[in-house]
């Protein structure tokens, strides 16, 4: 018996919440950088964006968990962790210690207690790789509690954010300090 399996895609939901979503091309460029190296659990804080084109993108093999407090993303099922920053290791015990090879996060305030609680939960969960999303202003702390340092590529959002923001890693290997060609990136994007 032959089943199709049907990978949703990011909902459509009216933008509240404070949700930022990324444009096509951050989506991408991240998910690209997620995937280089061939991770097979990654793990996605706050950024359904990313965890929407990863889905898309990811070998079979790779498993891609979104934790996140918006509950309308519950309609990814099991791949759904419900996730409140101010409660940074109330996650399921599947989720231990050093069970990802690589964490994406995008502490969803521009606060010192929202990027130090939502560290806590990265470093419960990354076995060593860190990909972090964040404003600039938040750079010396980043690095403080993660050790990550900024990458040449900048992030965008689909509405302009007040704010400059960063990604930050923990490792040298990325494609995210390379150039990346903005035409090069529109042309994948259109072709999805």
């Amino acid at each position: 018996m032959h089943m199709h399996m049907h990978t949703p895609s990011l909902p459509c939901f009216p933008q509240q919440l404070s949700q930022f979503w990324y444009d096509d091309i951050t989506a991408l460029a991240l998910a690209e950088e997620a995937l280089q190296d061939s991770h097979n659990r990654i793990a996605c804080i706050s950024c359904p964006t990313l965890y929407s084109k990863l889905l898309k993108k990811k070998p079979s093999a790779c498993k891609v968990i979104l934790l996140e407090y918006d509950r309308r993303f519950e309609v990814y099922g099991e791949d759904f962790v419900f996730y409140d920053y101010n409660k940074p290791l109330d996650v399921p015990t599947s989720l231990g210690k050093g069970s990802f090879d690589l964490v994406v996060a995008d502490p969803p305030f521009l606060s010192e207690e929202c990027l130090r609680k939502t560290a806590e939960t990265i470093r419960h969960l990354a076995k060593d790789k860190i990909l972090l999303c964040t404003g600039a202003v938040m750079e010396e702390l980043a690095f403080q509690l993660l050790g990550v340092r900024p990458c040449t590529f900048i992030p965008r959002h689909t509405r302009n954010l007040a704010n400059e923001f960063r990604c930050y890693i923990n490792y040298t290997q990325t494609t995210l300090n390379s150039t990346h060609d903005p035409q090069t990136l529109r042309k994948q994007v259109l072709a999805e």
